[in-house]
């Protein structure tokens, strides 16, 4: 039996694991032509409302309604808090382009903000709301008024509310959004006064329009959900990805919940009001361009000479576990640390507490990895100790391998019979290193899906952890590292699997080239803390075999 085959697996296992996710992420179904409306689903038990108009394009027309302004009369008003900068036009009232502050947009233009909701010539990501009923009602196509167009608000020291305003026959309605300094929340308010003889019927309406834009480089190959997704207490958490809504259209009742559209590290998301009946709903427009929404199941009826209010809320920002659990039960879900979350969520949690003591991400990734290492060290003293073993019968192996030549059967049964003798487990070396693989791979997820990480400089040239190492000093030193480790380890009598262990390290720099550099330094980090261990556990086996 040969006692380096279990590591040869684990070696493939981890490679074939990021081939499959990389081959995953290429082959999503394409999605087929899709109608260019967009059908919202018939309330259960009611008569069905007015369908939810077409998203409106990259650049949309400007039509006129009756009894609204003249299209040239279009314009915006521009909010700005501590932590974003929202565009709300007034045709629809809705958030045309929405900026973070605290998040750039990419490497090259460090003092630019990212732009999280915006409408390009490559990508669409918008939120659309408004109502629905049997008279008419604004929705995101209609124009709106406001008392300070072409403004800028800022919210600074305490929230700022942002009124637009619609009137039409007897209908009035008064759409007001609520900006708070340092919240990514936003709520929504509908106050709809009717002033006729008869009851006016009312439901709300609240989706987002998403074109993803194609891959730009290798990382995003990674396995990163980009998507729509959907909670509701009694569903509890589900992806929709974009392609399936083509077959399989979301068609949903709930009560509470949200539905929200995931990209890596920011979200959006549509939250209803508290118990508030809906229907969750996706489609498929032209483009294509994905839709995912919600509409209230039970309309809300005016009364003549009455108001009624109806109110959503918006969530546009970072995806931080610890914010998003404080806005909707849930919503934090959307931080995908894959199958492995079980293991995933408290390393995040252990690497968020260490960075609020250091103030380095880097670092914390580094004491993170001390700490794994000490609560495995008595797996990994029990491997070195084997492999210690190991090295002092490699003569007596050789000498095995020489007295039976090619006759195999014979050679096995020998070493068998060695390892009998000797009280030694060929697998001792193994086992340790195939039970950390699955910790591996869920920092892995946490590396690839936090925020945090994004844009957190280390030090010198490593200004973005989530980044791969411009330089790529770190997945050379991670290699370098491998080879050391393998030298330190017992000489494999198998020559073809001698050379496949040499090549390991350089196809592991391969690979590690693309991947964020705080991945590859715990990486690094864990092999130099191996060498250590095994350097010390190895010295000290020596010894007490001379005593």
């Amino acid at each position: 039996m040969n006692s380096y085959r279990p590591v040869l697996y684990a070696l493939l296992a981890v490679i074939l694991f990021f081939l499959w996710q990389d081959w995953q992420r290429w082959q999503l179904p394409a999605p087929h032509p899709a109608p260019s409306a967009s059908a919202l689903p018939t309330a259960p038990g009611q008569a069905g409302p007015p369908t939810v108009p077409a998203a409106v394009k990259a650049a949309p027309a400007r039509v006129a309604v009756p009894g609204a302004p003249a299209p040239h009369q279009a314009s915006s008003v521009v909010v700005k808090t501590r932590v974003l900068t929202a565009t709300l036009d007034t045709q629809g009232a809705d958030i045309t382009r929405l900026v973070l502050h605290r998040y750039f947009a990419d490497k090259t233009h460090a003092k630019r903000p990212y732009a999280l909701l915006k409408t390009t010539r490559h990508a669409v990501f918008i939120n659309q709301n408004g109502l629905l009923g049997r008279v008419a009602l604004p929705n995101h196509t209609t124009f709106y008024v406001t008392a300070h167009p072409q403004s800028r608000v800022t919210a600074d020291r305490k929230p700022v509310q942002v009124r637009f305003r619609w009137h039409q026959g007897t209908i009035d309605v008064v759409k007001t959004y609520t900006f708070t300094p340092s919240s990514y929340a936003v709520p929504i308010r509908y106050a709809v006064t009717n002033t006729g003889k008869a009851p006016v019927t009312v439901y709300l309406y609240n989706q987002f329009v998403h074109s993803p834009a194609p891959p730009s480089h290798f990382l995003h190959s990674a396995p990163i959900y980009i998507g729509a997704a959907f909670y509701s207490p009694v569903q509890k958490y589900h992806k929709l990805p974009f392609p399936h809504m083509v077959k399989h259209p979301l068609h949903m009742a709930a009560t509470d919940g949200w539905v929200a559209v995931s990209q890596h590290y920011f979200l959006g998301a549509a939250i209803p009001a508290v118990a508030q009946p809906t229907t969750f709903y996706s489609s498929v427009l032209a483009g294509p361009r994905y839709v995912i929404g919600y509409k209230t199941a039970q309309p809300v009826v005016v009364a003549p000479g009455h108001t009624a209010v109806l109110t959503t809320r918006l969530f546009v920002g970072p995806k931080k576990p610890s914010l998003l659990r404080k806005v909707a039960p849930g919503l934090d879900l959307t931080v995908d640390y894959g199958w492995l979350t079980v293991l995933a969520q408290p390393l995040y949690w252990v690497l968020a507490h260490i960075e609020r003591v250091v103030g380095n991400w880097g670092v914390s990734i580094i004491l993170l990895t001390v700490l794994i290492k000490v609560i495995f060290f008595p797996l990994s003293a029990t491997s070195f100790k084997s492999m210690a073993k190991m090295r002092k019968l490699q003569p007596r192996m050789a000498a095995l391998k020489e007295r039976h030549g090619s006759d195999k059967t014979a050679l096995q049964q020998a070493m068998m019979e060695l390892y009998k003798t000797e009280k030694m487990n060929p697998l001792g070396g193994c086992l340790p290193m195939i039970v950390q693989i699955p910790v591996f791979i869920a920092l892995y997820w946490v590396l690839l899906d936090s925020v945090a990480l994004r844009d957190a400089p280390f030090v010198l040239w490593i200004h973005n952890l989530a980044a791969p190492d411009p330089y790529f000093v770190l997945p050379i030193l991670m290699g370098i590292s491998m080879l050391i480790q393998q030298m330190l380890n017992p000489a494999m009598m198998d020559p073809t699997q001698r050379k496949v262990m040499m090549v390991m390290p350089v196809i592991f720099t391969a690979f590690f080239l693309f991947f964020p550099a705080g991945l590859v330094l715990y990486w690094v980090t864990n092999n130099v803390l191996s060498v250590l261990q095994q350097q010390w556990v190895m010295r000290r086996a020596d010894k007490a075999d001379k005593a």
